[in-house]
């Protein structure tokens, strides 16, 4: 599959509606950021997918990720086919969320409908939330490459292995600039509480070598692998670290003490002064 040219630093970030919102995004393109990723677990809809393409001018803007459980693929290519016809090259459609017993057969189903719509998503266009071996495998051979998340740079090296050359690989990396230890660690731990309790996030920590323990108390250790915490320079550190191991791009996940509902819109511009040329 063709790798996308993405660019080295995108922001992933949940979607949210108003001219605020917007006008964010529209500055994350002016800062000089190569994609704009909206979290899925938080889309309402796929207009607000829309409306970021429609605020921004260049900028591509990919889902990470659209739930294959939430939005059925007639929903997901008539957004695609819409955005096409306007801002051609625009959206990446960002796919996971499979659940039940068998999600590799749920997503790979899904990807077949797509497939045999008559105006679906092209291969070549979409990636796939992939974490475990299999559903990367189904990422290189199907999609254009994955986009995975709460990872090591170790675990990129493993993943660019199992994918080849040719798939695009897409790490969202959680980051916070906050230098003091204690206060780094628990603002850390409030989406890592939530994220560990998914099955398929709890089974990847123990792929990447952390224990049942260190997994259910979100030891110092797993807190300190997942989130690039620290001054810039400590962010900018992980990041090439990911790159080294073979990340296409690393799409950051700003974490901050502020309001759940407020932009971190002042350490973007400090990550972009420090990170983008």
């Amino acid at each position: 599959m063709t790798n996308l040219e993405l660019g080295p630093i995108g922001v992933a970030l949940g979607p949210a509606d108003g001219e605020a919102f917007l006008a964010a995004m529209a500055e994350l393109e002016e800062l000089r950021y190569s994609t704009i990723w909206l979290s899925g677990g938080q889309l309402a809809n796929l207009e607000q997918v829309a409306a970021v393409v429609r605020a921004t001018r260049r900028v591509p803007v990919g889902t990470g990720i659209i739930s294959v459980s939430r939005f059925g693929t007639d929903a997901v290519a008539a957004a695609y086919a819409e955005l096409e016809a306007t801002d051609p090259g625009r959206f990446i459609v960002g796919l996971g969320g499979a659940r039940g017993a068998k999600p590799l057969r749920i997503m790979a189903g899904y990807l077949d409908q797509l497939d045999s719509a008559q105006s679906g998503v092209p291969a070549g266009r979409r990636v796939l939330a992939a974490l475990g071996p299999r559903m990367l495998d189904l990422a290189r051979d199907r999609a254009a490459g994955a986009l995975p998340v709460l990872v090591t740079p170790d675990y990129t090296a493993q993943a660019r292995s199992a994918l080849g050359g040719e798939s695009t690989l897409i790490i969202q990396q959680l980051v916070l600039l906050e230098t003091d230890t204690q206060r780094a660690r628990q603002i850390a731990r409030q989406p890592l509480g939530f994220l560990g309790r998914v099955p398929a996030y709890a089974a990847n920590f123990r792929r990447m070598g952390f224990a049942d323990d260190e997994i259910a108390h979100l030891s110092d250790r797993l807190v300190d692998a997942l989130v690039a915490w620290g001054d810039v320079d400590a962010v900018a550190a992980r990041i090439f670290a990911h790159r080294q191991a073979g990340a296409d791009q690393v799409a950051l996940s700003v974490l901050s003490a502020g309001p759940p509902d407020s932009l971190p819109v002042d350490q973007w511009r400090q990550l972009a002064s420090a990170l983008l040329p």
